[in-house]
């Protein structure tokens, strides 16, 4: 069977290329580039816990390490008043409430990725590729390029993960509506030391920058002493100059540290050949620090209309672009990564019903939307200072205004926290799900608790995810007890038997405890984390039917038995409605930001 061809090389071209090679699928990765990371240290990503564990499981472990920085705290600040302080437990022993994201350079990430993509047999990234024409049809996909490696591709599937001006997306004629400019920051990568080490700021109105209702500096730690600082720009299009810059940094830095004479180290970090920058910082006292990188960064809203066409599929950039509000975008895209992988896995090696395939447009094209929503109902709320307004939907201006934005840098509430794919088209009927009630609710991303694998090894739930189903057993006091006891004690004969029948590949776990379950509860878990559903004892029927439509096939019977099961093609007739229907359904149907302007 043909490659799947994976048309650009940023993190989330990469990291789809990887998750498919993990799962035995050959991939072709089409770079238009030379293959040469460009070094900015400005250019920063911000990961959450289950983005960061997804590229670590792919081999990029040791990168999130050296390179990344773990927040040891958040703050809030407006003018000159802390309004919240969020501690994060020491990393490993966090909740995910409380665990913190990982800050690191976007050039880190990609180079980690790639080094990792160099090392799989299945993977070839071709440079100098530049994507030129699409024709696919029922038996496969082509994709011609152009270039010094210009030919013709041929693959089973293909996704387009090249960006903002995704050629896929225009060769598919598809429509990318939004909104332009929602926000603009100004950026800047400095290294000083600065009186909160380690921990991440929010600061709104400060006092040295006018005050204004919408005026904001964000500073978030880098390893090696740098800072990555943000300041969110008037509404326009002005351009912002080098000394207004270096007058911003100034500012920012003489509000926040102790007072100290500025020397020469400050002027040559600012400008790199002595002369103290003019602006509202000069003459006031600044501590020392070396500018790394500065750029303007300007926030889109956008999100197209069709995420999947035949055997081709957007992911990243080309599908959505988000940021407002302290959204991170590439988090979204991993997302994507991660969900598309196990299904064009299945698909590649068994053959997959449409129901699998629109399942993702379905789930990830209905998670974004609903994030775009929030931020496209917050924003008003938060840039144009009408408190009377603000208190009309939550009490306490201040605070609610915090909170939220807060929520979006940290990953929590409707603009941070992971989805939950709750009306999925893979959910088993009601009458054969057999739901139990734990404090996860179905299509919602699980815990990541400690479990013992079938080698005796204890591990975190999230190093399992990405092959196949996962069958946890909730069974208290098995870490007392020697492997080759518990494996043939109490219900592991009768779980390893409903599992080996199982008509799609799945690892049994057992972990001690598991948030809101009884013991005996066992848990079924999709390969990219998210819950089908939780049970009472071991239920073979029940968990047939479960495993049976998270592979696509829900709307038809299960045929034969055994993991290695093909779904087969003649599964996918009727699956296009279901995955159609259900994107109509979640469509922010008269939120400005589908309407307000056309690609």
């Amino acid at each position: 069977m043909d490659p799947v061809i994976v048309v650009g090389a940023g993190p989330v071209g990469l990291s789809l290329s990887l998750a498919l090679a993990r799962l035995g699928v050959p991939t072709v990765v089409l770079d238009e580039t030379t293959g040469q990371e460009e070094t900015r240290p400005a250019r920063t990503v911000v990961l959450r816990p289950d983005t960061a564990a997804f590229v670590a499981r792919l081999g990029c472990a040791d990168t999130l390490e050296s390179a990344g920085t773990h927040w040891t705290a958040w703050r809030t600040m407006r003018r000159r008043r802390l309004r919240e302080r969020v501690a994060f437990a020491p990393d490993g022993a966090a909740a995910p409430a409380t665990a913190s994201p990982v800050h690191l350079p976007q050039h880190a990430l990609s180079r980690a990725l790639r080094t990792a993509l160099a090392h799989e047999k299945l993977a070839e990234i071709v440079t100098g590729s530049r994507l030129a024409d699409l024709e696919q049809d029922e038996h496969g996909i082509s994709a011609h390029t152009r270039g010094p490696n210009g030919t013709w591709w041929h693959g089973s599937y293909l996704i387009g993960c090249d960006g903002p001006r995704s050629t896929v997306r225009k060769l598919l004629d598809i429509r990318f509506p939004g909104r332009t400019a929602v926000e603009r920051h100004a950026v800047a990568a400095l290294r000083c030391e600065l009186p909160w080490p380690g921990e991440a700021l929010l600061h709104r109105s400060p006092p040295r920058q006018g005050g204004g209702p919408g005026s904001e500096v964000s500073a978030r730690p880098l390893a090696g002493h740098v800072w990555r600082l943000d300041w969110l720009l008037p509404p326009g299009r002005e351009l912002v100059t080098p000394d207004a810059l270096v007058a911003r940094i100034r500012d920012s830095l003489a509000g926040w540290t102790s007072e100290s004479p500025a020397g020469p180290a400050d002027a040559t970090g600012a400008e790199g050949d002595g002369a103290l920058p003019r602006g509202r910082g000069h003459g006031r006292l600044v501590p020392p620090y070396e500018l790394l990188d500065t750029g303007v960064h300007t926030v889109h809203h956008r999100l197209a209309r069709d995420w999947r066409q035949g055997r081709a599929f957007l992911a990243g950039d080309a599908a959505h672009l988000l940021g407002a509000l302290g959204t991170q975008g590439l988090d979204e895209g991993l997302r994507d990564a991660e969900n598309l992988a196990w299904k064009l896995g299945l698909a590649w090696h068994h053959g997959a019903s449409d129901v699998l395939l629109d399942s993702y447009q379905a789930e990830r094209r209905g998670a974004v939307a609903a994030r775009l929503r929030a931020a496209d109902q917050a924003l008003p709320l938060l840039r144009d200072g009408r408190a009377v307004r603000w208190r009309t939907v939550l009490p306490g201006a201040a605070r609610g205004r915090s909170t939220l934005l807060t929520d979006g840098h940290l990953g929590r509430g409707p603009l941070g926290a992971p989805p939950v794919y709750a009306r999925t088209p893979l959910a088993p009927p009601a009458e054969q799900s057999g739901s139990l009630l734990v404090e996860t609710p179905p299509g919602a991303p699980v815990t990541d608790v400690a479990v013992t694998a079938s080698d005796g090894s204890v591990v975190r739930l999230r190093d399992r995810l990405g092959r196949g189903l996962l069958v946890v057993l909730v069974a208290p006091g098995t870490g007392v007890w020697d492997r080759r006891h518990w494996q043939s004690a109490g219900l592991m004969p009768q779980l390893a038997d409903a599992v080996g029948a199982l008509p799609m590949d799945a690892e049994i776990l057992v972990t001690e405890a598991y948030p809101g379950a009884a013991a005996h509860t066992v848990l079924l878990v999709r390969p990219d984390g998210h819950l089908v559903t939780a049970l009472s004892g071991v239920r073979p029927a029940e968990m047939a039917a479960c495993a049976n439509a998270v592979r696509g096939g829900a709307h038809g019977p299960v045929t034969g038995s055994g993991r290695t099961r093909r779904s087969g093609d003649a599964a996918a007739s009727g699956g296009g409605e279901a995955g159609e229907g259900e994107a109509s359904a979640i469509d922010p149907v008269g939120s400005s930001m589908l309407h307000s302007e056309s690609d």
